[in-house]
């Protein structure tokens, strides 16, 4: 298995550089998973948000793709924006490649769930009200 593709920055997210880094000939199902701005949360419309992230986050980023390819033998990736984001954007894309679908969707909620519980990235709302708020620190 290839050393994962992880990489947290600034510039747009190239989802098709995600979906690259897992494709292969022996994999029916690939799966990328982009995350979106929404314009709201918890009742409160959403106007941008705010991504900030610890130094070491993609080395973060880069042991959880290497334990989940380990544990489920798949090919993964991940890539998650940091900096100013608007409704809309793309805040994080992750793939995975695997012989079959449900091991492939398995696998990408797994991912998914372990980078927003691990990986050292805070971010924070701005509210259409004017007010705004750390999520999730």
């Amino acid at each position: 298995m290839s050393e994962p593709f992880a990489r947290i920055g600034e510039a747009p997210i190239d989802e098709a550089a995600v979906r690259e880094a897992v494709e292969s000939q022996e994999c029916g199902a690939v799966i990328l998973f982009s995350g979106v701005i929404r314009n709201h949360d918890g009742g409160d419309e959403v106007r941008s948000l705010d991504y900030s992230a610890h130094p070491l986050a993609e080395r973060f980023l880069a042991d959880i793709l290497r334990e989940e390819q380990e544990r489920t033998g798949l090919q993964l990736a991940a890539w998650h924006r940091i900096g100013s984001l608007g409704i809309g954007d793309v805040a994080l894309a992750a793939a995975v490649a695997a012989p079959h679908r449900r091991e492939a969707f398995d696998a990408i909620e797994a991912l998914v769930e372990r980078i927003k519980a691990e990986v050292p990235i805070w971010k924070r709302q701005h509210y259409r009200a004017g007010a705004s708020s750390w999520v999730g620190i």
